[in-house]
């Protein structure tokens, strides 16, 4: 049944990638929001895990207002959907007119100065348009890390997908990524790292709207093997064509304590500079699995 199932997610990105990107803009548009809104009434999982992670991040919120966030919130992540399924066919140009990112100079000072620079984001708004922006308008390549998928040919596409965009794309598993990551950093060059979930068992516990999560000890890791500068970065939608972006100021090594407890304090500081923009923009927000620790411990939905 799994390799079915495999088989049919494969084939309907496939679908995406092959057909989405042919349809007129307007058309793709109103398809992406269709499919969000059926998806939102279908309440699944997905949808009522939004919200749950939503009740978090806006405590105050009403039953409705935590609808009208969740329904904003699958239009926003279809709309990554529909945005990436054709971003290979928009030129440096549109990138230019799409994408606004503010204190860039953050990123571009730290690689004038010789220094490696490492980016963390949270999964707000299109993480993949904001690479493009990067490899394609600003001229500037990066490696990043991609999650093992299945069936293994969907990761390969992805990948080649990426790729194709002017991203290095290594595996999560494996084991060699840190190292490649290191070099990568070392000889100067950018890392960019969707980091506000954890995917491996050595995750660093943080305090995230008041509980506790556990987030990716690698950026951390990375900054105090290499001397690479770290930088927080947040993404919005700001209209219907428009998405922007803020590089955070850097977050520093301490100076004392120990690797551990560097780790935790930095991650921390990761943490913080992903919640501000997550509060800012929570519709933005596509984070439909579990994240807090209680929700992990208790296997709830």
């Amino acid at each position: 049944m799994s390799e079915v199932k495999d088989r049919l997610t494969a084939g309907l990105y496939g679908l995406g990638w092959g057909v989405v990107k042919k349809l007129p803009e307007p058309v793709a548009v109103a398809l992406g929001r269709r499919i969000a809104d059926t998806a939102w009434k279908r309440r699944g999982k997905g949808v009522l895990r939004l919200e749950s992670n939503l009740a978090r991040v806006v405590p105050d919120a009403t039953p409705e207002r935590l609808a009208e966030l969740s329904k904003a919130g699958m239009r926003s992540y279809m709309r990554y959907w529909m945005e990436s399924f054709r971003l290979p066919t928009w030129s440096a140009e549109r990138l230019k007119a799409t994408v606004d990112v503010k204190e860039l100079h953050r990123l571009t000072d730290g690689l004038a100065a010789g220094k490696g620079v490492i980016l963390a984001l949270p999964h707000l708004a299109n993480w993949d348009l904001a690479g493009v922006y990067l490899t394609r308008a600003q001229g500037v390549p990066f490696t990043t890390v991609a999650e093992r998928l299945k069936p293994e040919t969907l990761y390969d596409r992805f990948v080649a997908y990426r790729e194709s965009l002017g991203m290095e794309v290594l595996p999560h598993t494996g084991g060699s990524a840190f190292g490649t990551l290191a070099r990568r950093l070392r000889a100067g060059g950018v890392v960019c790292l969707v980091a506000d979930r954890d995917l491996s068992a050595s995750g660093v516990e943080v305090k995230f709207f008041g509980e506790t999560a556990r987030m990716p000890a690698g950026p951390a890791m990375l900054a105090q093997h290499t001397g690479a500068v770290l930088l927080p970065a947040t993404l919005w939608y700001e209209d219907a064509t428009t998405m922007k972006g803020r590089v955070h100021p850097p977050v520093d090594v301490p100076r004392t304590g120990t690797r551990a407890e560097k780790t935790s304090s930095m991650t921390q500081a990761l943490a913080d500079a992903f919640a501000t923009g997550i509060a800012d923009h929570p519709e933005d927000w596509h984070m439909l699995q579990r994240l807090w620790l209680a929700d992990l411990e208790e296997g709830r939905p």
